[in-house]
């Protein structure tokens, strides 16, 4: 953003903790970028604000706005349907127009008379591959005749805690059933490849490690242990099967059961509304549980099939291309609407 010509205050970067014991263990630096963007905020030199994402310090901004009369827009809706279902109350109340990227968001918000959009995912236009199969295949000097498996436990340090030793292990054991068969771990620029290498030396089985190209490396694969996130929905939308895995800190993850008002997590499901891909999460995500689950549809050719298919149809349903145009066009037209308005009535 910066190469873009965008001012940042701060890197994104620390930005990322998933839990409540991981918010709060880095709070002092979260109370920091609220103090400053709220100055900035009440400075009176925007126009409008842009919130994306990161609910918890983007609503209590938006009250700021409100407060100081700054037209707010809200692009990637918090995940009210998930769980806090009271927040749509306080959208309706501060934020001027909601730009959601989920066609059931757009139908919920609407219920509770926010000013809402779908405009898509972007995903749409984001995932996609570099090269053919063929291509990455020879790149990432992988065997087309063997059964490529690929592990991704996630963008974050905590993820890689309790995930990544979960993945060699279960790479460990699906080796063991089907000797044809070779794995492959792409590694987020968010993370540290040089450690996680240090790490997969100790591996009983070899993993070919990149650096980033998830969406070729997805393409590769004829399967994937995946941590839940937006990489199930990327590899939805690329067709590959996959098993959804994820651990948390028990106490975030109790606080979770408590709060959390859905029954699928990975978000592939979620679009689709159905458990599309195999959930194993906390104290079901073992060795054994996902040995099962792999071995179930590599060995099952029509099963394997069936299951692309389904994944392949998830994407219709995310829009079409052009999604931050939408945006920028939306955000546009209501600045001018205001504008009018503001000369009427002077």
């Amino acid at each position: 953003m910066r190469e873009a010509g965008v001012k940042t205050f701060f890197d994104i970067d620390r930005m990322g903790a998933v839990g409540v014991v991981e918010v709060i263990a880095d709070l002092p630096h979260y109370l920091n970028v609220y103090r400053k963007l709220v100055l900035e905020i009440k400075s009176g030199n925007y126009d409008a604000v842009i919130l994306i994402d990161y609910p918890t310090l983007n609503l209590r901004l938006a009250k700021t706005c409100h407060k100081y009369s700054c037209p707010i827009f809200f692009f990637i809706s918090p995940q009210v349907w998930a769980w806090r279902k009271g927040r749509i109350k306080q959208i309706q109340q501060t934020v001027d127009k909601m730009f959601v990227i989920f066609p059931f968001e757009e139908t919920m918000l609407k219920k509770e008379g926010v000013n809402v959009e779908f405009v898509g995912h972007p995903f749409v236009e984001t995932v996609k591959t570099s090269m053919t199969r063929e291509e990455a295949m020879k790149k990432f000097l992988l065997d087309s005749n063997k059964k490529t498996i690929g592990l991704l436990p996630g963008s974050r340090n905590n993820e890689i805690k309790f995930l990544l030793d979960l993945m060699i292990n279960s790479a460990s054991e699906i080796k063991k059933n089907i000797n044809q068969s070779q794995f492959i771990l792409p590694v987020a620029n968010t993370l540290d490849i040089t450690a996680i290498r240090k790490r997969l030396k100790l591996s009983p089985v070899e993993i070919v490690v990149v650096e980033g190209q998830s969406h070729d490396v997805i393409n590769c694969c004829d399967f994937l242990i995946i941590a839940s996130g937006s990489a199930t929905l990327e590899a939805g939308i690329l067709g590959c099967p996959m098993v959804i895995v994820y651990k948390l800190n028990w106490i975030t993850y109790w606080l979770a059961r408590v709060l959390v008002k859905i029954k699928l997590y990975g978000l592939v499901n979620i679009v689709a509304g159905e458990e599309v891909a195999t959930e194993l999460i906390q104290s079901k995500a073992t060795v054994e549980n996902i040995t099962k689950e792999v071995l179930s549809i590599l060995t099952n050719s029509e099963k394997e099939e069936c299951l692309r298919n389904r994944l392949l149809q998830i994407r219709s349903s995310l829009g079409e291309p052009g999604v931050l145009d939408r945006v920028a066009v939306g955000i546009l037209d209501f600045l001018e609407k205001q504008r009018r308005h503001e000369k009427i009535s002077i």
